[in-house]
């Protein structure tokens, strides 16, 4: 299945590793200097520094973190057996950040068809967005 123009083909059966392997060498996700530090079905930690991505005001650009917390998701959606994609997601932007970021993604519950995470950006101790998404298991 080819995925995006440029990308590679990804292969219907691939290892937990196999797949955090595929989303940490992504274009997009090295486009932004996003580094996963942790992954496993229903989890994932990833970080992403501010430098480049900021809006006028000087502080970190809304997409970025979007992007940052909806990686996150897309990780702890896809490191189990089954491949999931977005169907739903909300975000709250609870306050502005400059430094390094984490995003850390946890699955809150699950039905067999559809899973539900929460994903929290950080800076530091500090909370800078609360992101809730709904996945939807696939057939590839």
């Amino acid at each position: 299945m080819k995925s995006c123009e440029g990308e590679p083909e990804v292969p219907a059966q691939v290892s937990v590793e196999g797949r955090i392997a595929e989303f940490e060498e992504s274009g997009f996700g090295r486009l932004l200097g996003m580094h996963i530090t942790e992954a496993r079905d229903g989890y994932a930690r990833v970080e992403m520094d501010c430098d480049g991505k900021c809006n006028p005001h000087g502080v970190a650009h809304g997409g970025a973190i979007f992007s940052l917390a909806d990686h996150a998701f897309g990780i702890a959606s896809n490191c189990g057996e089954d491949h999931h994609t977005a169907v739903s997601v909300h975000i709250q932007y609870l306050a502005p950040a400059r430094g390094r970021l984490v995003a850390v993604a946890e699955r809150v519950a699950t039905n067999g068809t559809c899973g539900t995470y929460r994903v929290v950006v950080y800076e530091g101790d500090r909370t800078v967005a609360v992101f809730d998404g709904v996945a939807f298991r696939v057939s590839l």
